[in-house]
């Protein structure tokens, strides 16, 4: 070993002691007559000292030279340090270096190693290995790790088998985009890379492997947000031989053994909500519930008032924000051109003050009067002093548009406080979703979900009824889970197929070996799939996924260190047979 110890492991008791530490040059501070070197490596920052009068000339020399994240080892004496830093654990201390040996010099770096650097992002991305370094990056990647560790010893010790899928698997049409993999041995076939392991746990289930686990890449070829990554990590499980409130009750179990385990949290029992509640009552299907705020539909105190805005449209409905009636008109109207953003799209916003003298002003005053608006109020619970914002139009892009600004004003009211976790279970989702452009059903979740066992008959009389024996797990507004019951027998999952516009052909082909396996005796089984990135990033108290990813993709999913995609050679493509070529 080229240490005897780390460079954050010493501390009072150690004086007097002798070590050999190695690491990089954090910085430098010579005085000519005497040099300190904070060393740093993964555990910490050490401070060695050389002077003239303690050190070997050669050896001070030497240490002069000395650069920023040059590579060196030590050896020396623990004495104890004058000026102590009580901000590090090695404060107390530093070493009184009599060897110094340079492992390897470094070009000056592009940015600041320090935990607050002047990279930009872009510039980090394309340096990572260095920004790795850095204590705040370097503590994301730990916590990963605590959290994957913590995840294998739970599952494990609750009878969970790990197995290992395979990545070159067959292409799908349901479902994001697949990447695919040209084969060089079967010219004109393609692999495609897993979005998720889900017919081979299925597979798993009729093996007998009754409980099964992976902590699993998963790949897809969409458009991607600061939350989400071509290729991204699940928490994979699939059980056999269980109902759908065994899954809620064993991965409840899990949420809360990791937040109990991480960050010291104790939760109660996860409330549970019907997809439609959800929808009514906050405009999402992945609630926040850690505030309020929640959705009141005003069709019938704030329709047939001769404001044509509200009496054409098929929703009107509004949140109560506290405190609020405050804002001043400039403010107000931020939060209107914050809702017409494009990402946002809508129209406009109606907003009534809830004065504390009892009275109500409102941006419609013309056509509602005061008994109206506090029919308002009181139908949304508003408070003297809050504020009552109301958005009109069709029911589904209204209540989308009110809850991405619920979900700002809660952002700057600083209602969403990441050391609180409030985790939801949503259920009863629609099975099946009606594609007006394709004039056929999707699957809401994917073919393989079951339907409410009460809601077969629906299927033949009116599909888009039927309710999906689904769930998804959210935590703090954010779904970290998902998972279904699923169908176990060949009959019920030929009619999935064929109300999903499968010829029975297709079917075969795409998922034949699935429905073979069903004929020898497949259990019923359902599961789960956690989001390891998205779950990671809320237990650290962020929302972005790339800070806990070692190597992560760029909005445009490109890989800025090995710049990558790119093109590859002429030969290679002959190779694959394919007759792509270059855009220049």
């Amino acid at each position: 070993m080229l240490r005897t110890t780390n460079c954050g492991s010493l501390d009072i008791t150690a004086v007097g002691q002798r070590v050999v530490l190695a690491g990089w040059v954090q910085k430098t501070r010579n005085k000519g007559f005497m040099l300190w070197v904070d060393l740093r490596d993964r555990y910490g920052i050490t401070q060695i000292i050389f002077d003239e009068e303690r050190t070997p000339k050669a050896v001070l020399e030497l240490a002069q030279t000395l650069g920023r994240e040059f590579v060196i080892q030590i050896e020396g004496e623990v004495i104890e340090r004058e000026s102590k830093n009580p901000n590090i654990n090695t404060g107390a201390i530093e070493i009184l270096a009599d060897q110094l040996q340079i492992l390897n010099p470094s070009s000056i770096p592009p940015f600041t190693i320090e935990n607050e650097t002047d990279g930009g992002e872009e510039l980090r991305m394309q340096y990572r290995y260095l920004d790795i370094r850095r204590a705040p990056v370097r503590e994301n990647l730990i916590f990963r790790h605590k959290i994957a560790l913590a995840i294998r010893n739970y599952l494990s010790n609750n009878g969970f088998i790990e197995v290992e899928t395979p990545y070159l698997i067959k292409s799908t049409p349901e479902g994001a985009r697949d990447f695919v993999v040209p084969s060089r041995m079967h010219h004109g076939e393609f692999y495609a890379l897993p979005q998720s392991p889900q017919t081979f746990k299925q597979l798993l289930m009729v093996g007998g492997m009754d409980k099964y686990f992976q902590i699993v890449k998963c790949f897809r070829d969409e458009d991607l947000r600061a939350d989400r990554q071509p290729e991204f990590t699940q928490i994979d499980c699939e059980l056999a031989f269980v109902e759908q409130e065994d899954i809620l009750k064993q991965f409840e179990g899990l949420t809360r053994h990791l937040l109990k385990e991480i960050k010291g949290v104790e939760v109660g029992d996860f409330p549970r909500m019907p997809y439609e509640e959800a929808m009514r009552r906050f405009g999402n299907d992945k609630p926040d519930i850690r505030f309020g705020m929640e959705f009141t539909e005003l069709n019938k105190l704030a329709q047939g008032k001769g404001f044509g805005v509200f009496d054409s449209q098929e929703l009107v409905v509004g949140i109560a924000v506290p405190g609020a009636a405050e804002y001043t008109r400039k403010q107000i109207d931020a939060l209107i051109d914050w809702v017409k953003r494009p990402q946002v799209g809508a129209l406009g916003l109606v907003w009534v003050k809830c004065n504390t003298d009892g009275s109500y002003k409102s941006s419609v005053d013309k056509f509602f009067n005061q008994a109206d608006l506090q029919s308002w109020a009181a139908a949304s619970d508003a408070q003297a002093g809050d504020l009552i914002l109301v958005m009109a139009g069709p029911t589904q892009s209204t209540r989308t548009q009110l809850s991405a600004l619920r979900m700002e004003i809660a952002e700057r009211l600083e209602l969403r406080d990441p050391n609180t976790f409030a985790p939801l279970w949503v259920t009863d989702f629609p099975l099946l979703e009606w594609d007006e452009e394709s004039q056929r059903y999707h699957a809401m979740h994917h073919p393989f979900t079951a339907p409410k066992p009460e809601q077969l008959d629906l299927l033949d009389s009116d599909p888009k009824q039927v309710k999906a024996n689904a769930y998804d797990l959210v935590l703090n507004g954010n779904e970290i889970g998902g998972g279904s019951i699923r169908i176990h027998n060949t009959e019920l999952q030929q009619k999935m197929f064929d109300l999903l516009g499968f010829t029975k052909e297709e079917a075969q082909a795409q998922f034949g070996f699935l429905m073979d396996a069903f004929q020898y005796g497949a259990p019923p089984h359902g599961g789960i799939a956690f989001g390891l990135d998205r779950l990671v990033a809320l237990l650290g108290g962020k929302e972005t996924i790339r800070d806990f990813i070692a190597f992560p993709k760029n909005n445009s999913g490109r890989d800025l260190m090995i710049d990558a995609p790119t093109t590859i050679a002429n030969e290679q493509l002959e190779e694959l047979a394919l007759n792509i070529r270059p855009i220049n």
